[in-house]
């Protein structure tokens, strides 16, 4: 028997995040006209940013931060190889995963903001530039080039490294739930809703963080006069 723990919403945001992170590293690298590509995936990660931040409060069971961030004190006796929650419970991210996860949503988030504030000096300024002062500026662009690239790379190969340690060693994979939202049920396991009535609110939430990151991106055009 299976049981729903990833919504349709939720699994499409995931692999949504891992194309757009990946065009947005891929651009930044490549400069020139990549960077406009690079834009584009910016403004589309404040779309997924903002569904997120919505969904961990009114999505699904285990999309819900409620139900998957723990304390330091679990965290510890997880890694310790205690896991304190019952088996029915233990569904979903684990307490170790849930603070990568939320390492790496808060890394995408400062990236993308700090990226809104940057520039080069030459040919590329994030939209938001001219609100802020010149060595302002400089400090967002120090982070997003200096700090916020590096850590974005090693929190995705922390990532990466997680999920081939769960395939080799505990013959667990990770993959596959976050395709089907399925996994083989637990009595007692709660299980996602997954309904047409919350994808078409997940919708509406991504068509608002899509307003916004589009009126975001008119502020430089704005600005400019």
């Amino acid at each position: 028997m299976k049981v729903r723990i990833w919504d349709l919403p939720l699994r499409l945001f995931h692999w949504a995040l891992a194309v757009c992170v990946t065009v947005s590293i891929v651009t930044g690298l490549t400069g020139g006209n990549a960077m406009q590509f690079h834009y584009w995936s910016g403004y589309a990660l404040i779309a997924l940013l903002v569904f997120r931040l919505v969904w961990g409060v009114i999505g699904s069971h285990h999309a819900r931060f409620a139900n998957f961030v723990h304390g330091p004190g679990t965290v510890l006796r997880y890694v310790r190889g205690d896991d304190p929650r019952p088996a029915h419970l233990r569904a979903g991210h684990n307490p170790l995963g849930s603070l990568s996860v939320l390492a790496l949503l808060t890394a995408v988030a400062l990236q993308v903001i700090s990226g809104l504030f940057a520039n080069d000096d030459i040919f590329n300024a994030g939209p938001l530039t001219s609100y802020v002062s010149n060595r302002t500026s400089a400090i967002f662009t120090f982070y997003h080039t200096t700090i916020g690239q590096p850590l974005i790379y090693a929190l995705v190969g922390l990532h990466l490294a997680a999920i081939a340690y769960y395939a080799t060693v505990k013959r667990q994979n990770l993959v596959r739930p976050m395709l089907t939202g399925d996994i083989d049920a637990v009595a007692d396991m709660p299980s996602a809703r997954d309904t047409w009535t919350g994808r078409l609110l997940a919708l509406i939430v991504v068509a608002a963080g899509g307003v916004l990151a589009w009126w975001i991106s008119t502020l430089g055009s704005v600005a400019s006069y």
